[in-house]
């Protein structure tokens, strides 16, 4: 017979009794862990249903801090301590979680593409141990920051695209935002940097080509180097659009995605129905349903920029 959680944890300790042994959930994530961060919704998310960390489970964090090499090592240490499940926040961590274990339940969270990364058969039939989020609704994610930042740019043809080739899901983003400029009539150019100094490097040429406005691909170390970047950016008046809210936060021009603190919280309900004997293999993979644009008025001022008001008029938030 299983016995709820909650009943467990406030049944009395006999002399005989043996101390309950607590669900451990091992989270697996690239950035590090800043305030604030995306990662708060997957714990206000298991606090809403009723899992306060060190009461009723026990969660152990495995932060890389951006260094992807890292991931196989923290995901085997995850397996070996026996979690009950593991919540991979980012592609790299969904793969090194597939690779140490076929047994342990995998919830992911901002996976660009699960199913042609092959980490489940199909969103609505994972199959196998995974399941969880993904964080794109389609291709035209892109298409629709390619025309926030060019309406803002003033319809200027030159786009710079930083990316981060390390991280798996970088391939697949790139392509997109290249169908996306084709159909605009735009032209891009890829800007390639796995560490911060390739970051400087990479701001360097496009200084020295002359670009009309930038596009940061969301990722865990541009995350982790995001006042870098704005600060980059700021050097060149290069008008910018993110992946990340938190980019325009730290000084970026704007900012439109998926909310990946809904997609965190949302992950929740997922380890929960896992805790309770839910198979991964049954519970279809969730695609974003909330997106959020941010405008940096402060950041457009220094520029001495002009935002269209259609546009701070759509802005979900504006920073001023």
């Amino acid at each position: 017979m299983r016995t709820t959680l909650a009943a467990a944890v406030a049944a009395p300790i006999g002399a005989d009794a043996q101390p309950t042994k607590l669900p451990r959930i091992g989270i697996l994530a690239g950035a590090s862990l800043s305030v604030p961060h995306p990662i708060d919704g997957l714990r206000q998310g298991l606090r809403d249903l009723g899992y306060v960390d060190g009461r009723n489970i026990v969660i152990e964090y495995r932060w890389t801090e951006g260094n992807y090499e890292r991931f196989p090592e923290y995901a085997a240490e995850l397996v070996a301590s026996k979690v009950d499940v593991i919540v991979a926040a980012v592609t790299r961590a969904a793969l090194a979680a597939r690779e140490a274990t076929t047994t342990i339940p995998i919830v992911t969270v901002l996976v660009y593409d699960p199913v042609s990364l092959k980490l489940v058969n199909s969103l609505s039939r994972p199959g196998g141990n995974i399941t969880g989020l993904t964080s794109v609704a389609g291709p035209g994610l892109y298409a629709k920051q390619l025309g926030l930042l060019t309406e803002i740019s003033g319809h200027k043809s030159r786009i710079a695209v930083l990316s981060n080739p390390a991280n798996p899901g970088a391939a697949v983003q790139v392509k997109e935002i290249a169908a996306a400029a084709k159909s605009s009539g735009v032209s891009h150019r890829i800007y390639s940097a796995t560490t911060p100094q390739e970051i400087d490097r990479s701001f360097a040429a496009m200084a020295k080509e002359r670009t009309d406005a930038l596009i940061v691909v969301a990722d865990p170390m541009f995350f982790d180097q995001r006042v870098r970047i704005a600060d980059l950016a700021a050097r060149q008046r290069l008008p910018s659009m993110y992946g990340l809210k938190e980019h325009a936060d730290a000084g970026g021009l704007m900012s439109y995605s998926a909310d990946f603190t809904d997609l965190y919280r949302r992950a929740a309900t997922y380890v929960d129905k896992i805790l309770k004997g839910a198979k991964p293999a049954d519970l279809p993979v969730e695609q974003p349903t909330k997106f959020e644009l941010v405008v940096n008025l402060k950041t457009a001022k220094a520029f001495s920029l002009t935002i269209p008001p259609s546009i701070v008029a759509r802005a979900d938030r504006v920073i001023e």
